[in-house]
């Protein structure tokens, strides 16, 4: 997946009534300390080489179609030590049911514990569920000075770069497919090294709310991070809530195949294959 920059206008969002740092701080103090934040997700559609051939018009008409895969809505719920992050799903305003297809190569719900270094994501694979185990991605942050306000909060730039398939592990791609079996093909015996593609991440997060807690695979930071852009997503903050009335569940999934994110990976993409195989076999009969 090729990183690029997502440029779109930001629409002010509201927050909840300003939450002082002192406040935050003496909640953090409490055995009960309890958060719930709000993110938008938009994403740059990639066609690939079939959206190469397609017209601009076209590119618009599939874009529009895909909206509902393009722009999501998340909630990540946190407290001192651990964080469940999932979608909150909606409806197609058009065909009225959830987006079955997109399902199987997005993330499920992601359990993080940044104590004890551990994730645990379930994910459904065609009927399938899998209860995915593995350590927390290791990201290599490199803090900046550059500030900026979102809502009522500071917040501080952090950069880094990190392998893309480390961070797309539950989906797939036919292009990489086809690249990884035309790089196959044409390999020789010597020793070659194969080059990795990197993500360029860019993270906003607020030492107001200092808790190592991110949205989706980001995390280590010593703040609530609020912003996210990576590769062709840009996931933005739109609204917290410190202790809210009702207690919050925070637990790990339980139901499902346990495997690593290397096995899963395996795994989609054994079936991917067999499907492309079986549909081409059809097409010779």
């Amino acid at each position: 997946m090729k990183s690029v920059l997502l440029l779109f206008t930001l629409i002010v969002f509201s927050f909840e009534p300003t939450i002082k740092t002192k406040a935050i701080n003496s909640a953090l103090s409490q055995q009960t300390f309890q958060g719930k934040a709000y993110y938008i997700s938009k994403s740059k559609m990639e066609l690939g080489n079939w959206g190469a051939r397609l017209s601009a018009e076209q590119k618009k008409d599939v874009e529009a179609r895909m909206k509902n895969r393009l722009e999501k809505t998340y909630i990540l719920v946190f407290d001192k030590e651990a964080s469940v992050f999932e979608e909150d799903e909606k409806l197609d305003a058009i065909s009225g049911a959830t987006d079955s297809w997109g399902k199987n190569f997005a993330p499920g719900e992601q359990y993080k514990n940044v104590k004890t270094n551990n994730q645990i994501q379930s994910q459904e694979f065609y009927g399938k569920r899998f209860l995915v185990k593995d350590k927390l991605q290791p990201i290599d942050w490199i803090m900046g000075q550059e500030t900026k306000q979102i809502g009522s909060y500071t917040c501080f730039k952090a950069t880094a770069s990190i392998p893309t398939d480390e961070l797309t592990w539950y989906a797939f791609s036919w292009d990489k497919l086809r690249t990884n079996e035309n790089t196959s093909e044409s390999s020789t015996n010597e020793s070659t090294e194969e080059a990795v593609n990197m993500t360029e991440v860019e993270a906003w997060y607020t030492p107001q709310i200092p808790v190592g807690h991110g949205p989706s695979e980001f995390w280590g930071l010593p703040g609530l991070i609020l912003e996210v852009s990576a590769g062709n997503t840009v996931m933005l903050c739109s609204k917290i809530v410190i202790n809210p009335e009702d207690k919050l569940e925070i637990e790990a999934p339980e139901k499902g195949a346990v495997v690593t994110k290397m096995e899963y990976q395996e795994i989609i993409t054994t079936k991917m294959k067999e499907f492309r195989d079986n549909r081409s076999g059809r097409a010779r009969g």
